[in-house]
Order: C-alpha cells, then structure tokens, then sequence
C-alpha cells in the first residue's frame, strides 16, 4: 500500500452499542457509508475512538470483516492494532485477517512506560513481524509515555517501506515540526489532533485522523484539502468554525462526546463500554448545539 494513500482525512470511527452493549452493526454500516460518500480518504478501526480495548478478540475480528465488506476497497482501511505487550501483537498477527487491509495503526505501549529505547525495540518487532506496514501512534496523554522526535526519526530511518507514517498527537509543535523537518521522503506525518490539523500542515503534516470527522466528514474534509492545497484562507475559516466543538468534544472524554452528536444525527444510539459513560445532559445539550452550526 503506497504511503500516499495515508494523506488527506482518515477517520477514527466509533463502535456504536445497542442498549445491551452489543455491537450495532446496522449502525456501524450507516456510519462507514456516510464517511465514504462525504469524500473522507480512509477509515481507521479498532483505535481509542473505537474502544477496542474492551471489545473482545472476536469482535475486533467480526469488526474488521464487516467494515471490510462494507469500505470494498473504496477507500483503504486501516486497523488497531498495538498495545502494552510486543508479544501479544506479534500473535494477533496470526490470527487477524489482513487480506483487505492497507496499513496497522500501533499506539505507543501505555502503562508500562518503556524508555525511548524500549519504544524503538516494540517498534522494530511490531515492524519486522507486521504483515502490513506500521503507522506509529503517538498520544502520551493517555499513554504516559512520549515517543520523541529522536525516536520517532529513527524508526522511520530504519523501517523504510515498512513504518510509513506516524500519527502524532502530542499537542507539541515543537516535536511535530522536528519530524517533518527531518523525517525520510517517504514518511508521512499525521496530525492526532483535530485542533492541530490546519497548524501542522501547515509545517509538513500530510493530513489527519479525526474525531470530528466522524459526525462532519464533508466540512472537514474540505478544510483538511483547503490546507493541503494551500488555500489557508479557507481552511482557516474552516477551522475557526470547528473551534468550540474541539473543546467541547472531550470534554467529558472521548469517545462520549462524539458519540453524543453521531446519537443528536440519528446516525448511533448513545451507548459506551464501561468504564465510559455517556456525557451529561447539560453537555449533550451543548455539543448539539454547537452541531447545528456546523455546515
């Protein structure tokens, strides 16, 4: 899978629950649709948006073959698949299918807190042994642990057609700007922030995996574009009129407040794995108001 179908807007769709906290499948099909008609660029399951670390090892797989089914190759799909423990991915390996699979989003080990050279060697397993090629994911605010720059360089240095891309959301445009600076040609560099998107292409990144996008696919996508063609005027604009809703989304934390609109949409019912809980009222209230002002 070339490293440029990683630009533009990925989404990091939700797994919507029926009231019995089993999957809703008919919701998950309407939502991937949605995302697929409003020009988004690929689709990313199984990530922190998802909730893949409550879903069982059957249910990630029931997962990636509908959306399978469901994307047929429209656009590619990326999975989740990382984790605190290198050996257990290298297993998952084996018993996921990857058949229609363009690339494995593979969060930074949480909890356990590796160094920078524990990093590097979890990735260069993860790498050496993945099927697909490896997006890094960087996000040391649920993690605990942050991948530096350093790291994150020489990863990409090393595992050239195999690590393609890092999604970053450390919120520091310091760290964000040192990789595009100096990341390989081939490398592409993805914005984990959805306030940050427009910023760091700004200064190299090549796109996003949104949120927002979940509930706004077309508006955002446009911005997303706007930036990647320079047209910064536009996608200022755009931007500037995602403001409160980026805040207010987690709010409460995430995935809840995205869950909220996508239920406020009609497109999921309002429905998290503990230990997630829905948003407040007062919240709910607020993020579909904040909805209805998107266009």
């Amino acid at each position: 899978m070339e490293q440029n179908k990683f630009t533009g807007t990925g989404v990091a769709v939700v797994t919507p629950f029926k009231s019995d906290l089993s999957i809703d499948f008919d919701a998950f099909g309407k939502i991937l649709r949605n995302l697929i008609d409003n020009q988004i660029n690929y689709i990313v399951v199984l990530g922190t948006t998802g909730e893949a670390v409550t879903l069982t090892k059957n249910e990630k797989k029931e997962l990636i073959h509908f959306a399978d089914n469901c994307i047929n190759k429209e656009v590619p799909l990326v999975v989740g698949m990382g984790g605190n423990n290198t050996a257990e991915i290298i297993e998952n390996y084996t018993t996921f299918s990857f058949e229609n699979v363009g690339a494995v989003l593979s969060v930074t080990p949480y909890y356990n807190k590796p160094n920078q050279n524990g990093l590097y060697e979890h990735f260069r397993i993860v790498a050496e042994k993945s099927p697909v090629p490896v997006i890094l994911y960087n996000v040391p605010g649920r993690t605990g642990v942050n991948m530096t720059a350093d790291t994150t360089l020489r990863i990409a240095n090393e595992f050239p057609g195999k690590v393609i891309a890092i999604k970053e959301a450390s919120g520091n445009i310091e760290q964000i700007s040192k990789i595009c600076k100096y990341k390989p040609v081939n490398f592409t560099v993805i914005s984990g922030d959805d306030g940050l998107a427009v910023p760091s292409i700004s200064i190299g990144a090549q796109g996003i995996i949104s949120v927002v996008a979940n509930a706004f696919p077309g508006p955002f996508s446009r911005m997303i574009n706007s930036a990647l063609e320079g047209k910064f005027g536009l996608a200022q604009f755009l931007h500037l009129s995602f403001l409160e809703l980026y805040s207010a989304l987690f709010e409460e934390g995430s995935p809840a407040g995205i869950k909220a609109v996508l239920t406020s949409m009609g497109l999921c019912e309002n429905y998290l794995r503990h230990p997630l809980t829905p948003v407040s009222n007062a919240l709910f209230d607020k993020l579909k108001l904040l909805s209805e002002k998107i266009s």
